[in-house]
C-alpha cells in the first residue's frame, strides 16, 4: 500500500499500533517508525506507548487530553511532560490523586517519584498527602492551595446536584459546572467542587462519540 493509502486507513481507523503500520507499509520497524516522525504522529501515553494517532484525529479536552476507548493520548508530549503541564496549569498545584484521576493512573503509580525529581517541579506534604507544585508558580499556586483547604465539602443535597450535571455534561471543567449550578439555583464555589471531587477520587468518565 503507498504512503497516501496508508494515510487514508489511518485515518479512518484512529489509532494503529507500529506492528499494523508495518503491515499496510510492508515496511521495517524502523521505517515505520520514520514515517510516524515525519507525519509528527502523537504516542499514546498509557497502554506502553504502543498506540499511535495522527494530528488531525485527536479532540483534546481541557486538559489536553484524548480519550479514544481505553487510550490516551496527549497534546504535552509523553506522560511525564503532561502530569508538568497539568501542575503548570492547576489553580492550586495537583496531588498524586488529582492527577490520577485526569491520567487515569494508579494512585501509586511509579511514575510519581519521577515527577518529584522533575526540574520545575516541587513536592510538599499538605493534609495528609503529598501535593505538586511548579517552581515558577510556586508562591500563586501555594496561596490558591490554602483558599481551597478553606472550602468545606459540598452538602449531600449539593454533591447530588453536581453528579448529575457532571454525568449529563461530561467535558465540563468546574468553573463552567459551578456556573451551570448557579444557574440552577445551587451556588457552588469551584473550589468547593475541586475539593469535592478529589475528596472522592473522582473519575473523568468521558465517552468518545467521535
Amino acid at each position: 500500500m503507498d504512503e497516501q493509502g496508508v494515510i487514508k486507513r489511518f485515518l479512518k481507523a484512529k489509532v494503529l499500533t507500529i506492528e499494523q503500520l508495518v503491515s499496510m507499509l510492508g515496511s521495517s520497524a524502523i521505517t515505520a517508525r520514520r514515517k510516524l516522525k515525519n507525519w509528527s504522529a502523537f504516542t499514546s501515553i498509557n497502554m506502553n506507548g504502543r498506540y499511535y494517532t495522527l494530528p488531525k484525529i485527536p479532540h483534546f479536552d481541557h486538559d489536553g487530553i484524548w480519550r479514544y476507548q481505553k487510550i490516551l493520548f496527549s497534546e504535552h508530549g509523553n506522560l511525564i511532560e503532561t502530569m508538568c503541564a497539568l501542575v503548570e496549569q492547576s489553580q492550586a498545584g495537583l496531588s498524586a490523586q488529582q492527577i490520577a484521576q485526569v491520567l487515569e493512573l494508579p494512585v501509586n503509580s511509579s511514575v510519581f517519584p519521577r515527577l518529584s525529581a522533575t526540574p520545575g517541579i516541587r513536592r510538599e506534604r499538605h493534609q495528609g498527602r503529598f501535593v505538586y507544585f511548579s517552581e515558577e508558580r510556586y508562591k500563586d499556586q501555594k496561596a490558591s492551595l490554602t483558599l481551597v483547604q478553606e472550602f468545606s465539602i459540598p452538602s449531600d443535597a449539593e454533591a447530588v446536584m453536581i453528579l448529575v450535571e457532571y454525568i449529563n455534561n461530561p467535558n465540563i471543567d468546574i468553573p463552567q459546572l459551578s456556573k451551570l449550578l448557579t444557574r440552577k439555583g445551587i451556588k457552588v464555589h469551584p473550589n468547593a467542587i475541586y475539593t469535592f471531587f478529589a475528596y472522592h477520587d473522582i473519575q473523568k468518565k468521558i465517552v468518545d462519540t467521535g
